[in-house]
């Protein structure tokens, strides 16, 4: 299975500079709406655009290093479904779409195996983004039903 990389990504900076430019617009016009857009596009970039790595953690207890997008998203289907138990976890819930893995019959024995439930745990400072993108994503929801006017 090869790697799908991209040669050159944006730079983060790239998007943090919109961010700002539309916060400082927000200010400007006093404008709830424009920073509610900037607020909604910031945890969109958090939860599906920003380029980090996998961080999966593999059987033998090492952190995945692929590039991937998204703080949501892994680097293949076996590392997604790691990724989902844990993002499952992480409001104590069980996971209602976990499929049951069928045994490696190749896999390697006499080393130490991490069981599932120890691989599927997020990073401290993901669950923090994502915790905090996820209240973003809340907010800007209830503001714009609420529809409060400036």
């Amino acid at each position: 299975m090869g790697r799908r990389r991209r040669r050159v990504r944006e730079p983060a900076y790239a998007w943090w500079i919109g961010f700002g430019v539309l916060l400082l617009a927000a200010v400007f016009l006093t404008s709830w709406r424009l920073a509610l857009i900037a607020l909604l596009g910031w945890c969109l970039y958090e939860f599906s655009l920003v380029p980090t790595v996998c961080r999966v953690m593999t059987r033998q207890g090492f952190a995945c290093h692929e590039p991937i997008r998204g703080r949501l998203f892994a680097c293949s289907a076996a590392h997604q479904q790691v990724k989902n138990d844990a993002l499952w976890s992480a409001v104590r819930l069980p996971n209602p779409f976990r499929r049951e893995s069928v045994p490696d019959p190749n896999r390697d024995t006499g080393v130490v195996v991490y069981s599932p439930s120890v691989r599927a745990r997020l990073a401290e400072n993901d669950r923090n983004v994502l915790a905090l993108a996820a209240a973003g994503t809340v907010v800007t929801v209830i503001f714009a039903v609420l529809g409060l006017s400036s």
